[in-house]
């Protein structure tokens, strides 16, 4: 059974940076894509960023471009989210999710499995 565990969220300044970790287990991952998703409050999920497991084809949302950088560990079995330069509006509560090919990365109902998420907030 696939279990992906984020952790790394925290509270920062605006301007800071933080690194989200996704620990993924239960299987290969051989040609799956790893997605980062986050939900403010009152708000829908939305896409962050993807990556390729075996390629590393990496795409991000425009919010992100330039600030955020999603990577991949096959040794450890986990996937990275740096976030630097954050905003208040980069606050949110961020997951980890998964599913076996990597067209349409960006659509969250199409992931087979998630985390539990991991807070975020950016104070001003």
């Amino acid at each position: 059974q696939v279990q992906l565990v984020e952790s790394g969220g925290g509270l920062v300044q605006a301007g800071g940076s933080l690194r989200l970790s996704c620990a993924a287990s239960g299987r290969p991952f051989s040609g799956y894509v790893f997605g980062w998703f986050r939900q403010a409050p009152g708000k829908e999920r939305e896409f962050v960023a993807a990556i390729g497991w075996s390629g590393g084809s990496t795409n991000y949302a425009d919010s992100v471009k330039g600030r955020f950088t999603v990577s991949r560990d096959g040794a450890k079995n986990t996937v990275y989210l740096q976030m630097n330069s954050l905003k208040p509006e980069d606050t949110a509560v961020y997951y980890c999710a998964t599913k076996p090919y990597y067209t349409d990365y960006d659509v969250k109902a199409l992931y087979h499995y998630w985390g539990q998420g991991t807070q975020v907030t950016v104070s001003s």
